[in-house]
């Protein structure tokens, strides 16, 4: 009987000691499970799909990436959601198409308007959700007023408010450098360019402008730094963060970089994309040694490469757009060509994505407000539609299924904005109008309406070099769903809530720290 006695009792405080731990131990696992996850945000700009080198094996430049890719998930059929700057932003963060937001083309230094303030960005409904929110390099969508981020959602601020060859005093596209990379040079305000490290850029942190000009050569390293604080910032005060991190790299001008050595064209490029990479690489670790279990790392680009700048121009990898460049004019930035808006990306999540992981699912830009939305257990704007999928069951592993349709926006080729004539449906690929942008050689590819469309089929033909014959089974099969597709996108416009974006410009908009100097910077030269 004693034996059992003194079992009994060691039961009975082992019972004791579990009953009094269980409260802190679900309340552990409870707070685990609410709590809402991080995300970040990195938009690559003018990037090809082919300078990933996990996609590009011609690519070696990316170590950092590939890294990440080799830790997560890689995406291999994910799409800007237009292939200009400004129409691309606006759709990631409000998770319509430009013809929904309003958004076709590209700001001015001295537009007027941005992304129409009825609109509700991505880090609006987050800060609504209890997140804190930053946005760090470039914004393009409005700098005048309320157009602001500051007004647009994000707490913190620090960035250019358009592209860096944007400067108020400095030729639209300058390429930068023409030079050799080193040694630096200065720059003589009496026209000598011989070496420019310096733009007529407003940098700003929140509502003030902190440097005018700019220097680029500096300006990756800054915008690292400054990610680094976000986050250890955000981390210690124990509220979720979003983060979204529009980088400089890889849009001309590309400056001499901490990789800097005595090279020009096409080295120069993989200079700047090196660079590129070691700021992701700094994000990422900076994650991983704070909030790595319950942040999500998702990279992307704004659209493809700007041909135009040759040998500073990224690579499409086989999107060549073949059928395109035979008739004159570039396949990629600007156009809807698979080489202007098929980016890299790659999805982070210790623990939650699957490792080394390559998605072919069709995925777009679009897709990442709904699925920021569902995971941080808010809500999507009432009285508008919305044109993304919620990805989270794809990013998990649990799917493969993505858009069954997508629509790409015309951005510019042919003097066309925003109007969509191009459908993607499956593996197959209508163009009902075709046109090139202007390529290395200075040739624009002219527009042509095609009744009824060309259609490729992607999984044969990446390359888009032979469309369809009209007549054959197979075109017979699917012209109809994608008209019919069209036809419901374009019913559902209809009936939608659109918003006009204001293009006006008037040049008392141009941000300057000192209005009163001739050339618009802040300091002597």
């Amino acid at each position: 009987m004693e034996g059992l006695s003194l079992l009994t009792a060691v039961l009975v405080a082992f019972c004791i000691v579990i009953f009094c731990h269980l409260p802190n131990l679900c309340l552990k696992d409870q707070k685990r499970r609410l709590q809402k996850p991080n995300f970040v945000i990195i938009l690559a700009d003018d990037i090809g799909w082919g300078d990933l080198g996990a996609n590009w094996d011609k690519t070696k430049d990316t170590p950092n990436l590939d890294k990440m890719a080799l830790e997560g998930m890689r995406f291999v059929d994910f799409h800007s959601a237009a292939s200009t700057c400004s129409p691309s932003r606006a759709s990631l963060l409000s998770g319509r198409l430009g013809v929904r937001n309003g958004v076709t083309h590209n700001f001015a230094v001295s537009s007027v308007g941005g992304l129409p303030l009825n609109e509700t960005t991505l880090a609006k409904v987050l800060k609504n959700a209890g997140y804190v929110t930053g946005i760090i390099g470039k914004w393009h969508l409005g700098h005048s007023g309320y157009f602001h981020p500051n007004f647009r959602g994000f707490d913190y601020y620090f960035g250019i408010p358009y592209s860096n060859d944007m400067g108020c005093t400095d030729t639209p596209g300058y390429n930068l450098p023409p030079c050799p990379s080193c040694p630096l040079h200065s720059f003589n305000i009496s026209g000598n360019r011989d070496c420019v490290t310096e733009v007529a850029l407003p940098l700003l942190e929140n509502l003030n402008i902190v440097e005018q000009p700019v220097n680029l050569t500096s300006l990756a390293e800054t915008y690292k730094k400054r990610a680094v604080q976000f986050i250890q910032d955000a981390s210690e005060s124990g509220q979720p963060f979003f983060l979204y991190i529009a980088l400089a790299q890889m849009h001309v001008p590309l400056p001499i970089t901490q990789h800097c050595a005595n090279v020009s064209g096409h080295g120069h490029y993989r200079n700047n994309l090196k660079e590129m990479d070691d700021l992701v690489g700094r994000v990422k670790d900076t994650i991983d040694s704070t909030v790595k279990e319950n942040t999500l790392i998702w990279f992307t680009g704004d659209n493809g490469p700007w041909a135009q700048k040759c040998e500073l121009a990224g690579s499409v990898g086989p999107f060549i757009g073949a059928w395109q460049a035979e008739r004159g004019g570039s396949s990629a930035k600007r156009t809807t060509w698979e080489g202007g808006h098929r980016v890299p990306a790659v999805a982070y999540w210790s623990g939650r994505i699957p490792a080394n992981v390559t998605n072919s699912a069709l995925l777009s830009v679009l897709d990442i407000f709904p699925t920021l939305t569902f995971l941080a257990n808010a809500s999507l704007p009432p009285g508008r539609h919305f044109d993304g999928v919620e990805a989270s069951d794809i990013l998990f592993g649990g799917s493969h299924d993505g858009h069954k349709v997508l629509f790409h926006p015309n951005s510019g080729a042919a003097g066309q904005y925003g109007d969509i004539k191009t459908v993607r449906m499956g593996e197959y690929k209508a163009y009902y109008m075709t046109g090139g942008a202007q390529a290395c050689d200075g040739s624009i590819g002219r527009k042509q309406d095609h009744d009824p469309p060309l259609i490729f089929n992607l999984g044969q033909d990446p390359e888009e070099s032979f469309p369809l014959d009209s007549r054959s089974a197979e075109y017979q099969r699917v012209f109809p769903e994608i008209e019919k597709a069209l036809g419901d996108l374009l019913q559902d416009i209809s009936v939608d809530n659109v918003s006009k974006a204001d293009y006006s410009q008037d040049h008392s908009v141009i941000p300057c720290c000192n209005p009163h100097h001739v050339v618009c910077r802040c300091e002597e030269l």
